[in-house]
């Protein structure tokens, strides 16, 4: 009889334990800011210090017509990983991660358009405040480097081809203002 209830115990703790905030949902602010990039990031704290996440980015806007056109069009995934000194969720972060993404970008300083597609990793680091028991602000920036192929054009309607080809890049990642819901 001990063993069962000793047994029961357990198990009772550890589902307990088991359902502690261990599964967060969060959108970066700042994307829907600077060009309303629509984001979102699941993350699943796997131990004490760590957390794995998988995230995507979608813009499909235009903003203005003709040659005074800008756009910042963009598909995205990624995976990556978080180091949390201190405990998931809460306090100062580091993260890397992998990254692909499909842009079409143009409009900004000068009329021409540039597309492609590229590939990389990234590191990143930031701090999460927590503002109550579910809910928590996140602060960072990132960075990333990698691969990608391109073509420029000399407008976004007329499609005159610049250029095209393939280079490695160093680009920043993110400027995180997230907000993220804990479960």
């Amino acid at each position: 009889m001990k063993k069962t209830i000793v047994q029961l115990v357990l198990a009772l703790a550890l589902c307990g334990t088991a359902m502690a905030q261990e599964m967060s949902l969060s959108t970066n602010v700042a994307d829907y800011i600077s060009g309303g990039t629509l984001n979102m990031e699941a993350a699943y704290g796997i131990a004490r210090h760590w957390s794995v996440s998988a995230g995507a980015k979608y813009n499909p806007f235009t903003f203005g017509e003709g040659d005074g056109e800008i756009h910042l069009k963009q598909r995205s995934v990624s995976a990556g990983a978080r180091y949390w000194p201190w405990h998931i969720y809460s306090g100062w972060w580091m993260g890397a991660g992998l990254k692909y993404q499909e842009f079409n970008r143009g409009g900004i300083t000068s009329p021409e358009t540039m597309e492609g597609d590229r590939y990389g990793a990234g590191l990143s680091a930031g701090y999460s405040r927590m503002l109550g028991k579910h809910l928590n602000l996140d602060l960072g920036m990132g960075v990333w480097a990698g691969y990608g192929v391109y073509t420029t054009y000399s407008c976004p309607t007329c499609g005159r081809k610049l250029d095209s080809g393939n280079k490695a890049f160093v680009l920043p990642n993110d400027m995180i203002l997230g907000i993220n819901y804990i479960f």
